[in-house]
């Protein structure tokens, strides 16, 4: 609570030692492959992001959740009336459709999925007796609509996957007129009770996600300030284990920055207005952004000139700077006061005895500007005065509705042919089961939709976690299932598994599913008895592998997506990003007008490599195309890339590091970085002395142009003129 003081305390931080040469590099490539997880890719973009992120869990979350099914249910075994069932499970979908976020945005969502599910479910359950020939167009016509509405938001995206869930149960049994007109109420009434709960009754603070976001910031450059001090101790310097580092860690802080930027905006364009609170979260989010940025700046100096004087200042730097990284985290985590007077000497002492240095001296001065500007706003003293909203206001309907359905409604987009394969697919899976009408059918119809994603690699890993979590969760609920004797105590394991179910939703998709599918036997137990748990737990896992290898092939053979096309398409918007900063760090003028650019053109710079990188990873995993010579050659312009991106950065911060005589090699890099994005044919290479430095951003150019035009660049040298004289290159077929 605000006004708490926060211990200021050093973390455990050992320093890798000199001697330790095989462990030390053995734990640098391990870090480097290391496997992502939901809310934090890895290095390693073969790898699928499976891992476990327990930060995510959301206990409290898990408890209201499990309350505002477990009263319905309890009241029924109570009352013993079948249509309080149709509500505890409205109340229990309504819970899987809230992400958070700004109260309006939930409402709305939350309200439009009570008021359509009920008439969803009272719908086809009156159109049931018509057919096939009636019943599986609509069906098909409502999945298409359902997956479709990702467009609009993720919020919008987990409603309609849980009306899909809604459209599989409606189709279940036929309902007569009454029956419709009950089950639409008490479905709405289901629905809005968990709204009312947790936006009115047990409503969590409206800003802690987005502070919360904040921190994971914070702590995620004291991580990327951790791994840089262990690569410094390096006995000598690791080039792969410096690319997995830039990799895995500024790929996931550039996620972290635009996720919470994200939300505290959403939170202001809500309100209508900015906040102190949301002031507050803005300016340690800039700040905390100038600090990654000149983070990436300092790793740059150590990898380019690795004398012993340098990294051997950079460590003390590092050393001293995690501890207050830390602190401020969990101080905005926890959202109390920092001891100010007890924090500024540390934060005095970060910059100390770098004099030697000029260039990380500067970037040091800079960072710790920025650290104490994080720590004083922890404060009630350092809060911002709030204001209007500058960024963007409040969307009309036609732009926030009308404007993303527009937009995606062509075959390029992924969303359009997400939904079509969708429908398509649904078709025959509804024709099968509703014609096979078994008790628990509606499931594969369920696995098919929800396991089928954008894109294949997505398909790929969401098929292992739900299978995989539905086979250990269905053999965990058939043991509780045996034990389980009493309504009262099914009833009570269910808000047990509800609570932690809800709460590790943010953990993992697998860990999820492996708790979801307990809940899922004990409430069809409770719901529908006669069945055995064991017939249910065959039933759930053979339909989830079924729909799993459908929904994976049907990405593969219905309006597939090939990555190296993607792959391709994301390659040249990052090319033309670098191009623009380099364009704004090399020959903007200086002035206020240079500084935007700067801002604006690093995130965009940043963001294209994020979705290059995504487009890799995706590659990668998808059949043969790992081996496509387009992303093998994309491969290694990322991470070229990323060292051009580095090495601008250091300018940026440093321009006096710039020798001002190397005109002609500015103007070239920039051309060159817009022909390489634009396709058009190279600028000729000046043969003239590039000046120090200059030297590392030349020769990164150079073997950028030589990966991806190594035609040209053999042309030009037989041509007579100079080439190219940096790294090997890499051929690649265009």
């Amino acid at each position: 609570m605000p006004g708490r003081r926060a211990r200021v305390r050093r973390p455990s931080l050992t320093a890798p030692s000199p001697t330790e040469k095989p462990s030390v590099r053995a734990w640098s490539r391990q870090r480097a492959a290391g496997r992502g997880s939901l809310n934090r890719p890895g290095a390693d973009l073969r790898r699928l992001p499976t891992g476990l992120d327990l930060r995510g869990l959301r206990l409290v979350e898990g408890v209201r959740a499990a309350f505002a099914f477990g009263v319905v249910i309890l009241l029924n075994i109570w009352v013993q009336w079948p249509p309080l069932l149709t509500m505890a499970l409205a109340a229990n979908l309504a819970c899987f459709c809230d992400n958070g976020g700004p109260m309006r945005a939930r409402l709305r969502v939350l309200t439009a999925f009570s008021l359509l599910g009920g008439l969803l479910w009272a719908g086809l359950g009156l159109l049931k007796p018509l057919g096939l020939p009636v019943v599986v167009p609509v069906a098909c016509a409502l999945i298409f609509a359902c997956a479709y509405a990702r467009v609009w938001s993720v919020q919008a995206q987990s409603a309609g996957n849980v009306l899909v869930v809604v459209l599989c149960i409606a189709l279940d049994r036929p309902l007569t007129p009454e029956q419709a007109g009950i089950t639409v109420l008490m479905f709405a009434a289901g629905g809005l009770w968990a709204t009312f709960l947790a936006l009115v009754i047990w409503r969590l603070h409206p800003y802690r996600p987005a502070h919360r976001a904040v921190a994971e910031v914070w702590h995620d450059l004291a991580r990327l300030c951790g791994d840089l001090e262990r690569l410094v101790a390096l006995p000598e310097p690791d080039n792969a284990a410096f690319d997995g580092h830039a990799r895995g860690h500024r790929r996931g802080v550039r996620a972290g920055i635009e996720t919470a930027r994200t939300m505290i905006l959403d939170l202001a364009r809500s309100r209508e207005r900015v906040s102190d609170r949301t002031a507050q979260a803005l300016l340690r989010l800039e700040s905390a952004e100038q600090i990654f940025s000149a983070l990436i700046a300092v790793g740059e100096l150590i990898d380019s000139r690795p004398d012993p004087h340098r990294r051997a200042l950079a460590k003390t730097f590092l050393r001293r700077l995690r501890p207050l990284l830390v602190t401020i985290a969990r101080a905005i985590r926890d959202d109390v006061d920092l001891d100010l007077a007890r924090l500024e000497h540390s934060i005095t002492r970060v910059a100390e005895g770098l004099s030697a240095d000029p260039i990380l001296a500067g970037l040091a001065d800079r960072i710790v500007g920025r650290v104490r500007i994080g720590a004083k706003l922890s404060a009630p003293e350092g809060y911002r005065p709030g204001g209007t909203l500058t960024e963007g206001g409040r969307l009309d309907r036609w732009t926030r509705y009308v404007g993303p359905l527009q937009q995606n409604f062509t075959l390029a987009s992924p969303n359009l042919r997400h939904a079509l394969r969708a429908s398509a697919v649904a078709a025959p899976a509804l024709a099968a089961t509703l014609s096979y009408a078994g008790a628990f059918t509606h499931w594969l119809v369920m696995t098919v939709v929800l396991t089928m994603q954008p894109f294949y690699a997505a398909t790929w890993q969401r098929a292992l976690e739900r299978i995989g979590g539905t086979v250990l969760g269905g053999l965990a609920g058939a043991v509780l299932a045996y034990y389980a004797t009493t309504p009262l105590m099914e009833a009570g394991l269910i808000l047990v598994l509800s609570v932690v179910g809800f709460a590790a939703r943010q953990i993992s998709y697998g860990f999820f599913v492996t708790c979801l599918t307990p809940l899922v036997v004990l409430l069809v137990e409770l719901l529908e008895p006669g069945h055995s748990s064991w017939e249910i737990v065959a039933m759930r896992a053979g339909f989830t592998v079924l729909g799993g290898l459908i929904a994976v092939a049907s990405c593969l053979v219905l309006w597939p997506i090939w990555e190296p096309d993607q792959v391709r398409q994301e390659l040249r918007r990052a090319l033309k990003a670098h191009a623009d900063f380099a364009e704004a760090v090399l020959r903007a003028a200086p002035g206020p007008e240079r500084e935007a650019a700067l801002l604006a053109s690093t995130r965009a710079a940043g963001l294209a490599l994020n979705d290059l990188e995504a487009a890799l990873s995706r590659a990668l995993q998808q059949p043969r195309a790992g081996h496509h010579p387009e992303v093998e050659s994309a491969l290694v312009a990322d991470a070229t890339l990323r060292r051009i991106s580095a090495r601008l950065t250091v300018l940026r911060h440093a321009p006096e590091a710039a020798d001002p005589k190397a005109g002609i090699w500015r103007d070239w890099i920039t051309a060159t970085l817009a022909a390489l994005g634009a396709d058009r044919p190279l600028p000729a290479r000046p043969d003239l002395n590039q000046g120090q430095s200059l030297t590392r951003l030349v020769s990164q150019v150079d073997l950028l142009a030589g990966t991806l035009r190594p035609g040209q660049i053999r042309a030009a040298a037989a041509a007579g003129m100079a080439a190219p004289s940096g790294p090997p290159t890499m051929s690649v077929t265009r």
